[in-house]
């Protein structure tokens, strides 16, 4: 078999034409691109200053309206004064309330130079490590979801299913109030939910001044008889879609300029589905009862109104 010889005699290495690459295209030396990247880096240079910086807004954050789905949002046709334009902007003004399971805060809604804003309650529910449901237990049978794995987890109380749990009340709030306003309950309109936040409609003064409790008037008789009135129909309206409050007191119930509202619906229960349903339905009229018994009305008005929920309920 012959040797080949590969020394610099022997071999020559094949070159392509003067100015060629092996494919025939122009061939670009080293220096010419050195001197084309200056001009390169300068233009990307120019492209990336002149773009115009994301504007903060004026408030605290942009407005989470689009950030919520639309089984997320309240109920339509919308309120007048709701604003979901999304050049909006969310400033917090304080605080409301705080509580166990969650705190209410004062947050405006408002478009930036044209005059349009609007109050919300921003009702926030704390992660699973900080609440204190102590008597979720009562409050859930009859709730079931679809994954059994969750209702096991449920059931058994473990970390998983504490968290089910803790994510069950935002958005159990969010649907009665969504279910009992377009009933024509007197409740805060649910503006949205996202996560564990649930924006409501403030009830109180444009000042921010929130609506006093029921428990720190002192009404009139004819105030009071107004009073009475109301509130027997509003639960009248959540017992014919079965449901009664849970935690009903006259601590949970504000009244604005002679309306009445019922708040703190997250324990809302379903007086069908529940064993338990007509005891929490007894024990709601019982309580939100005796104050209205403290400042005038006769105990025997709390038992008709009692039975005659039972009744609108399909209860026996």
């Amino acid at each position: 078999m012959p040797k080949h010889s590969f020394d610099g005699e022997s071999f020559t290495r094949m070159r392509p034409p003067e100015g060629k690459n092996r494919r025939g295209r122009a061939a670009v030396g080293e220096h010419k691109l050195d001197q084309l990247y200056p001009e390169y880096a300068e233009r990307v240079e120019r492209t990336r200053t002149s773009r115009e910086p994301e504007p903060e807004p004026a408030g605290d954050r942009w407005s989470t309206w689009d950030k919520s789905a639309a089984g997320e949002r309240g109920p339509r046709p919308y309120p007048d004064w709701l604003v979901t334009d999304l050049a909006a902007v969310d400033t917090e003004l304080g605080i409301l309330k705080t509580g166990k399971e969650a705190d209410v805060f004062l947050v405006e809604r408002s478009v930036p130079g044209t005059g349009r804003a609007t109050l919300m309650a921003a009702k926030r529910y704390r992660d699973s490590e900080h609440r204190m449901f102590h008597r979720d237990a009562g409050y859930l049978e009859g709730r079931r979801v679809k994954e059994s794995r969750v209702n096991r987890a449920v059931a058994k109380r473990t970390a998983f299913g504490m968290q089910a749990i803790a994510g069950q009340w935002a958005s159990a709030e969010f649907a009665a109030l969504s279910r009992l306003w377009s009933a024509g309950a007197a409740v805060p309109y649910p503006i949205q939910i996202l996560g564990t936040e649930l924006l409501m409609e403030f009830i109180g003064a444009p000042d921010g001044t929130a609506a006093p409790r029921l428990a720190q008037l002192r009404p009139s008789p004819a105030g009071l008889e107004d009073l009475w009135a109301q509130l027997g129909h509003t639960l009248s309206l959540m017992a014919m879609d079965g449901f009664t409050h849970g935690d009903l007191s006259a601590y949970n119930v504000l009244v604005h300029e002679g309306e009445l509202f019922l708040i703190d619906v997250p324990q809302i229960v379903d007086v069908v589905g529940n064993p338990r349903g007509r005891s929490f339905l007894d024990r709601d009229v019982r309580n939100i009862g005796a104050w209205f018994v403290a400042h005038g009305l006769t105990g025997d008005r709390v038992g008709k109104l009692a039975a005659d929920l039972c009744s609108d309920a399909g209860l026996r």
